[in-house]
């Protein structure tokens, strides 16, 4: 099978392929767009489908790349005489099929879009954030879908066929991949990619954008002034990494940030910032390089702060015996349902990893100090549902007690409100920490916050705090 029709290329060629395509595609997005869903019509495609199989057939006999006095060239052999621009469009079809990721060039390129999920050759979807739409983009058929997912996993140094028919691997740009061929994929190849901002957002934005409401961006600013250990929960696509992004902005630039991810996804906007990335296991099944190993190796490399991507397995130990050590600060993300089910959670992750029950909640009630725990609702947005602390009952097991939830207009206070104010509290030394605006924690703009307490205050929505102390 020939580069042209869809093989796969040399590594130093792959290595720029996502870049170097997506440039074309940006110039052109703001016309792929214009229909109203970012893509090409699908009329147009099926029209120029005749031209591009044939150029493809007279390159494949020859095996040459996509120049443009090659394609000129195929071209005239076909009795087609075409100008600059039209013959340029079929250089850049083609080369796209070759080094880029196809028909999704435009998708990816535009800016709004987090996800793109291929179901079927003629079904292809997008996120902008407010929840899946379906686009007009279409590929040949079912080969093509594959072809695409195997050369994308090449760039990314993994393996995808038959004997290995799925893949979890980020691409040369930062793009996560994700792909499952068939028959475990019924009917085709299965292939979903989620575009990583190389700028995080600060909390302004995410005020803005509705994740946080107004004055809840002061709140977690103390949560990290204060140096509390804490997680990110919430379901798949909740906004996870996003924020935990953002909060690690806001740490002191003289503090070193080392992390840990399966998949490195994260990019805080921060000067001493050590990034870690787990290895799966090669074609003979040797050189595993899981997240238990790289936790215990950022506990040699003197971190101000360790952060674990996704707690997901046998590194919950790891973490929990880390910020039990005098780690503070430490931080990471998990799945779960709610921000009460995070306990349960992390003790299914520890037995399985062979920590009984009663060592993982006295791990656990000395370790964490807050939850944030993110959601999703059926409109596509993300927000901060609630903030919970955590509590020792008298049987030794853990359970989480809300201190903030969003209501109506912003968040309310709950029975755990007093307990995180004065965690935040603690923080409160007059320390010198980054503020979004350039400004420091310490200096004479912040020093009227001067407790947990004014911060939680100026958080919650007004009344919630004299309605919340009456009904108790």
């Amino acid at each position: 099978m020939s580069a042209v029709d869809g093989g796969l290329s040399a590594d130093g060629r792959m290595t720029a392929a996502v870049t170097g395509a997506r440039r074309v595609a940006r110039s052109g997005a703001h016309d792929a767009s214009s229909t109203g869903n970012g893509t090409e019509p699908a009329s147009r495609a099926a029209a120029q489908e005749p031209l591009l199989d044939a150029v493809r057939r007279r390159l494949a006999e020859t095996g040459a790349e996509p120049t443009p006095a090659r394609v000129a060239s195929a071209l005239r052999a076909q009795g087609r005489l075409l100008g600059d621009s039209a013959v340029l469009g079929v250089v850049e079809a083609l080369r796209s099929e070759l080094v880029g990721t196809g028909p999704l060039e435009p998708l990816l390129a535009d800016s709004e879009v987090t996800d793109v999920l291929v179901t079927r050759p003629d079904e292809v979807w997008v996120d902008r954030g407010r929840g899946l739409e379906r686009t007009d983009v279409r590929f040949r058929d079912a080969a093509s879908v594959r072809r695409l997912a195997q050369r994308l996993a090449t760039s990314a140094g993994r393996r995808l066929d038959d004997a290995r028919p799925w893949v979890d691997a980020r691409l040369p740009d930062g793009t996560r991949l994700h792909a499952v061929l068939p028959p475990v994929a019924v009917g085709s190849t299965c292939l979903s990619l989620r575009v990583v901002r190389h700028r995080a957002f600060r909390l302004t934005e995410l005020v803005s954008a509705g994740t946080l409401p107004p004055g809840g961006d002061r709140l977690l600013r103390d949560v990290l002034d204060a140096r509390l250990s804490f997680l990110v929960s919430g379901g798949t696509g909740s906004g996870k990494t996003t924020l935990l992004s953002s909060l690690l902005g806001l740490v002191a630039p003289d503090e070193r940030i080392v992390l840990a991810e399966d998949s490195a996804e994260l990019r805080p906007d921060h000067p001493h910032v050590v990034r870690l990335e787990a290895r799966p296991a090669n074609q003979e099944g040797a050189g595993t390089v899981g997240l238990d190993d790289l936790v215990r190796q950022a506990l040699r490399m003197r971190p101000d702060r360790l952060v674990v991507g996704e707690v997901r397995g046998a590194e919950v130990t790891e973490l929990l015996a880390a910020l039990n050590t005098g780690h503070e600060g430490g931080c990471g993300t998990l799945h779960a349902n709610a921000a009460a089910d995070v306990p349960a959670r992390l003790e299914a992750l520890g037995t399985a990893a062979g920590l009984d029950r009663a060592a993982l909640h006295s791990q656990l009630a000395a370790a964490l100090d807050v939850l944030v725990h993110l959601v999703r609702d059926r409109s596509g947005q993300r927000r901060v549902a609630e903030i919970h602390v955590l509590a020792r009952g008298s049987d030794g097991l853990v359970t989480t007690v809300p201190a903030v939830v969003w209501g109506d207009r912003g968040f309310v206070e709950e029975r755990g409100a007093g307990q995180l104010a004065r965690l935040c509290g603690r923080g409160r030394t007059g320390r010198s920490v980054p503020d979004h605006d350039g400004r420091r924690y310490g200096d004479p703009g912040h020093r009227a916050r001067a407790s947990g307490y004014e911060s939680l205050k100026s958080a919650v929505e007004p009344g919630g705090f004299a309605h919340e102390r009456g009904a108790r």
